[in-house]
């Protein structure tokens, strides 16, 4: 990619990384949000960095205390209740002499991240909407109540609105967390944000392990073109990988990406023709073959095992390789 190219992709957010109208209203919401505080749902597929978010909105809120989060899927049921609201002397055994604070109480004139809120257990929500509505807790093995000053930020890849439904999930506590919710689509729906991140993460893993690494034109098409099941955590994870485990100024290449580091890729590459938008005979008909000449140099290394594979003449795979600006692997 030249520098002109390369210079469009690069994020005009200052805030979050990507070009997608979503991430410019996001940017706006994120703002808007943090100056109240105003109870936070954030929804989203695994990956979406629905972190980021919360820790952005308590960065530029006007609390004085500390980020503390809590993934209420990581730990086990009986011990989830106390790492939220603490626990007193000869609680349980085992417990600390003299009881421990909990994360609510650690988190207090600052912000409590409660990541994976739906898979917390029906009588826990009970106890936490006690919190939201009355601003106090009670410690486990305890009788006083306490008032706190938390904010409350939760998340959840799971539809929380078809759990209530289901009576999986209270409906009022439900109300309760979604004052302001906000949804981040997965990346496969914001493809102009695909690029941004790109170009962050080989500079940030560029930086941090002192190396230089390329991408091959062919390469930026496969990013654009695939799905991301993982979505940005996926492609930060893949491009680190692909930092510290190539050797110094090795081109990374289809080849290279789809053996080694993205099986998923091949199935992408080899999924049977789709079309989800209209476009011309003649772009339709350079996507498929674009596709056809990349899955069969990613199999074979010779112009005529490319050629035979495709049942066409060596200078035809010559001239389409020119023609529709594909590198030899």
């Amino acid at each position: 990619m030249n520098a002109t190219t390369i210079q469009q992709y690069r994020p005009k957010n200052e805030i979050f990384v990507g070009n997608s109208q979503f991430m410019k209203d996001l940017t706006k919401k994120v703002m808007q949000v943090a100056a109240y505080d105003c109870t936070v749902l954030l929804m989203g597929e695994s990956g979406t960095g629905k972190e980021l978010i919360a820790n952005t909105i308590h960065k530029f809120s006007k609390r004085p205390g500390h980020m503390i989060k809590i993934n209420c899927g990581a730990i086990p049921e009986n011990l989830l209740e106390s790492e939220l609201f603490g626990y007193e002397h000869g609680a349980f055994t085992g417990a600390k002499t003299g009881g421990k604070p909990g994360k609510f109480e650690e988190a207090d004139n600052g912000t409590l991240f409660l990541d994976e809120i739906g898979d917390m257990q029906l009588h826990l929500q009970v106890k936490l909407l006690r919190v939201l509505q009355e601003k106090e807790i009670i410690r486990v093995g305890g009788s006083k109540t306490k008032k706190i000053n938390t904010r409350i930020i939760a998340a959840t890849n799971k539809n929380l609105y078809n759990m209530v439904q289901e009576g999986k999930f209270r409906e009022d506590l439900f109300y309760r967390l979604n004052v302001v919710p906000i949804t981040i689509p997965p990346l496969r729906e914001r493809r102009e944000d695909i690029m941004p991140l790109l170009l962050h993460f080989k500079k940030k893993y560029e930086k941090k392990y002192n190396t230089k690494r390329r991408c091959s034109p062919e390469v930026i098409k496969l990013f654009l073109s695939y799905d991301w099941p993982g979505n940005v955590r996926e492609m930060e994870n893949l491009i680190e990988r692909l930092i510290v485990t190539m050797e110094p100024k090795e081109t990374i290449t289809p080849k290279i990406l789809i053996k080694d580091y993205l099986s998923i890729a091949r199935q992408q590459l080899e999924k049977d023709v789709s079309v989800h938008r209209l476009m011309t005979l003649k772009e339709a008909t350079d996507k498929v073959e674009s596709q056809l000449i990349n899955m069969a140099m990613s199999r074979y290394k010779t112009l005529k095992e490319i050629a035979n594979a495709l049942g066409v003449d060596q200078s035809t795979i010559c001239r389409k390789l020119k023609q529709l600006n594909i590198q030899r692997i």
